[in-house]
């Protein structure tokens, strides 16, 4: 693993690891417009980069380009099993940043772009207690999800006029994971293409600032104290008139 982008605190340990994957063919400078944004947003974090461990297989724009799985001859079969194989050392990635920050996974979020939503998606469903948040960009799910992951919560963010990868399956995966009991947010904005585009790094902060995960309610409700109270009639069933 190599990080090419890496902000840090200007003073005092990281509270926060957002760890950032680029998409097939682009390398880590291509994140750097949303780890800027993360880390004005976000100055208490450690904002890392990094780029996928192979050479692009295909045309490069005369940048030297990554990949985590190649694209070539994909067909839905492929992808999966090329995901799959990718998935340890992706989530070693992980573990490691977080092992080096002294983080827990719920201060963790992982950030893809394209192809590396995909492998996002794909671990925190592989691997429980792997990062608190998943924001996919442009991405989708190799294997429609059978589970939600435990305490992850997941923003789906897209483009509409995406041909690369068309919205739709990032859809039909928010909808099954709702239909499983996961958290989760999608948000697809007209006049977006395939890019990392700023509308939708400013849907994604919007999402981290405002957005109260399941795992905070749950655990705000239960510390809440239970006040006693007088039943009403109504609640009772009575009917005095």
């Amino acid at each position: 693993m190599s990080a090419t982008v890496e902000i840090l605190p200007a003073s005092g340990a990281p509270q926060l690891l957002f760890v950032l994957f680029h998409g097939v063919g682009l390398n880590a400078d291509a994140m750097k417009p949303l780890a800027e944004a993360l880390a004005a947003e976000y100055p208490q974090a450690a904002v890392v980069s990094v780029n996928a461990p192979r050479p692009y297989e295909g045309p490069t724009s005369g940048r030297p380009g990554y990949q985590w799985f190649s694209p070539m001859g994909l067909t839905e079969d492929l992808r999966r099993e090329r995901v799959a194989a990718a998935l340890p050392e992706f989530t070693s990635v992980v573990r490691s940043l977080a092992m080096r920050f002294q983080l827990p996974w719920q201060h963790t979020a992982i950030f893809g772009f394209s192809q590396g939503a995909i492998l996002a998606l794909e671990a925190v469903q592989a691997e429980p207690h792997l990062a608190g948040r998943v924001i996919a960009f442009c991405g989708r799910h190799a294997t429609p999800p059978e589970h939600a992951p435990e305490d992850t919560t997941v923003h789906l963010l897209h483009g509409l006029l995406d041909q690369v990868v068309p919205p739709g399956p990032a859809i039909d995966s928010a909808e099954r994971l709702v239909a499983l009991g996961g958290d989760v947010t999608a948000d697809v904005l007209p006049g977006v293409a395939h890019e990392l585009h700023p509308q939708l790094i400013a849907k994604a902060i919007e999402q981290l600032r405002t957005f109260i995960p399941k795992k905070v309610w749950r655990e705000a409700m239960s510390e809440a104290p239970v006040l006693p109270r007088q039943a009403s009639s109504t609640e009772l069933g009575r009917d005095d008139d």
